[in-house]
């Protein structure tokens, strides 16, 4: 029988993030040695890697940051298979490896971060490690930049045990200071789609009224009203996925526009990440 302790399935799978099996597996074939079983898991996760493309990763969290001079936020969702995982702190560290890589790199899109140099290669390498280690697929599967006068930043739980799983970005111009973190907060619960009417792609406002037609015309309208109607309610599509239409989420009594005229601001920008969404 080996050697080893409940104590050492719990450290080694809490440094791994590997299963239950897997780290008993490794630490009988190590004869009870926790570095040797420990290189087992790593050597066993690298060569599995291409077994894991399929899969779905669907959890993880999301990393943020802003410059010291609030200028410039960049933020990344990176997945894992398990909840397990993404709560670990060895992949907790890994993020933030990829999220300073980020920032350092310049990188706006996905293709230019996972080329970026971090440690001793690249992103795509630390991606890669991180899998071994863990066992899992994992990825990064979104990156953002934002810019402005002023860029407010909210990261958001949704469950207590497990990192942030929503993340905000908002760029405000230098009177925006004072609002654009509750924005963001705002922005985090009622998940507005576009900045403003005038940011709808021209399409989804035409497949809308089409939409909203043909169930006018369906509830047996007269035809005369129809067109009437349909912008009334193209009108509450507006409020419900523009910001800046929105009910604010701190006084419903005003929305987010008359907030920001208020303090004579303006967003330029905003980006929302939810892991898997």
């Amino acid at each position: 029988m080996a050697n080893y302790t409940l104590a050492d399935v719990k450290a080694l799978r809490e440094q791994t993030g590997a299963g239950m099996m897997d780290v008993k597996n490794a630490l009988v074939e190590a004869e009870g040695n926790y570095d040797e079983a420990l290189k087992i898991i790593r050597m066993k996760g690298l060569k599995s890697l291409s077994k894991r493309e399929g899969r779905e990763a669907s959890a993880g969290l999301v990393v943020a940051q802003v410059a010291d001079d609030f200028k410039t936020g960049v933020m990344v969702e990176v997945n894992s298979e398990t909840d397990f995982v993404a709560k670990n702190e060895k992949f907790i560290a890994f993020a933030n490896e990829v999220l300073a890589a980020a920032a350092a790199s310049g990188a706006a899109d996905l293709e230019s971060l996972l080329a970026s140099p971090a440690g001793e290669g690249k992103v795509q390498d630390l991606v890669d490690a991180m899998g071994a280690q863990v066992g899992e697929k994992i990825l990064v599967s979104r990156i953002a930049r934002v810019e402005g006068d002023y860029v407010g930043l909210y990261l958001h739980k949704t469950s207590e045990d497990l990192p942030a799983q929503i993340g905000i970005l908002v760029a405000t111009d230098d009177k925006g200071e004072k609002v654009a973190r509750d924005i963001a907060m705002h922005i985090a619960v009622f998940k507005p789609r576009w900045l403003d009417k005038d940011a709808i792609p021209a399409e989804v406002v035409e497949g809308e009224r089409e939409t909203l037609t043909a169930i006018t015309l369906n509830e047996g309208k007269p035809e005369h009203i129809v067109p009437k109607i349909v912008e009334g309610r193209l009108s509450a599509f507006y409020k419900e996925n523009t910001l800046l239409a929105q009910d604010y989420a701190k006084d419903p009594s005003v929305t987010v526009g008359k907030v920001l005229d208020a303090e004579g601001a303006s967003v330029s920008e905003f980006v929302r990440f939810q892991v898997g969404a």
